[in-house]
């Protein structure tokens, strides 16, 4: 099995981008990721998108994308894992090129949610819960979501103003990145005073939707040996519905995930340098850094208080913006995680950078936790 690099990256803002159809945003990720890369062409095109068919009356996706990047006759299909869809793409991407298949793989991960009116947008969102056992209830993600904070808060005797260092520090890494939808740091109080979505859900507990396209172009690292190297890539399952789980407060998908991941790139949690987490809500960063063996089971939001998360600490989180800074383009939000982390080995994160950093972990999560998918990157040594 060859290694894998990633040559090349690129990204588009995440915005409101009503002037910008979905191929344009794709076609700009993509581009840049080839022009970064130096590649001109590529054998295929594996496209991240949950919503296309249903809000954009569009699929063929992957087609289209190669149509509009002038790559003609490269293998080109769409994957689809709700939220996780861009590191689910991320993965094809990886086996394609450690197979020997593929020399060059282009990945790209792209949404279109505003748009649409607002109704249309959260009834697309849903399809992630059980149709038969959740969405017939009525429960929308914000409210499953709230269920499980409200549970974790009454076994560990939180409050919900104890989970506000996830927001603060989401906002103020946020504040560095041009490319972030939100770019302003917030205080304890306006965290306080957060309107109320679903309580224990505010405002600043959940993750904005909004538009964007990342891109990333894979190849072997024989073929590019100084580059960012793809050192664990895994990806596992739990139950759709949250009620059907042993334990809702318990990620098992990011646990068996992630030990792979670690396995295959030979370190343990301790090794991580930065840590791109699924923040779509603060009860998600909190029950991540649980599973992915940073915290003891409870002490997530411990770990946010004692400063461990902040770019000094021990395990920067979500370090130009995560989810619900930079914005959350549902099927795009894996490879700007993956984009971001591969900035920071770089050395290119600009003044989001993290001193140091050389081993990093990434983490997408689809629906409320059944589809969860990591990857490890690694800066090569000297």
């Amino acid at each position: 099995m060859n290694q894998v690099a990633i040559l090349g990256v690129g990204q588009a803002p995440v915005r409101e981008h009503w002037d910008i159809s979905i191929r344009d945003l794709a076609i700009q990720a993509g581009r840049k990721a080839m022009q970064d890369a130096g590649v001109a062409h590529v054998d295929a095109i594996y496209v991240g998108n949950m919503t296309s068919g249903r809000l954009g009356q569009q699929r063929q996706l992957g087609a289209l994308i190669a149509d509009f990047l002038g790559q003609w006759g490269a293998e080109a299909v769409k994957m689809e894992a709700a939220c996780g869809s861009a590191a689910s793409a991320m993965r094809q991407g990886i086996l394609a090129v450690a197979s020997g298949e593929m020399e060059a793989v282009l990945v790209i991960g792209v949404e279109k949610l505003t748009e649409s009116p607002g109704r249309q947008t959260t009834a697309a969102l849903a399809t992630a819960a059980d149709a038969d056992y959740e969405l017939v209830q009525g429960v929308s993600f914000v409210g499953l979501n709230a269920l499980v904070m409200r549970r974790y808060m009454h076994e560990y005797g939180y409050e919900r103003h104890d989970f506000a260092p996830f927001a603060l520090n989401a906002h103020a890494n946020g504040a560095k990145n041009p490319n972030a939808l939100f770019r302003k740091a917030i205080n304890q109080q306006i965290y306080d005073e957060g309107r109320i979505v679903a309580d224990p859900i505010s405002l600043f507990d959940a993750s904005p939707i909004g538009d964007g396209a990342a891109a990333l172009l894979l190849v072997p690292t024989q073929k590019a040996p100084t580059a960012i190297r793809v050192v664990g890539s895994a990806a596992s399952t739990d139950t759709l519905a949250i009620h059907d789980r042993e334990d809702p407060l318990w990620l098992k998908a990011a646990e068996r995930s992630a030990k792979t991941a670690y396995r295959q790139a030979g370190i343990d949690a301790e090794d991580v340098d930065l840590f791109e987490l699924h923040d779509a809500f603060s009860i998600m960063a909190a029950l991540s850094l649980e599973a992915c063996g940073f915290a003891e089971r409870g002490e997530g939001v411990r770990l946010a208080h004692n400063g461990d998360i902040l770019p000094e600490g021990r395990i920067p989180i979500c370090t130009m913006g995560g989810l619900k800074a930079r914005g959350h383009p549902v099927g795009a939000t894996g490879l700007y995680q993956l984009v971001e982390a591969t900035l920071q080995l770089r050395g290119d994160a600009g003044k989001a950078q993290i001193d140091g950093a050389r081993i990093a972990l990434t983490q997408n999560i689809g629906g409320s936790g059944a589809t969860i998918v990591a990857h490890v990157l690694e800066r090569p040594l000297p």
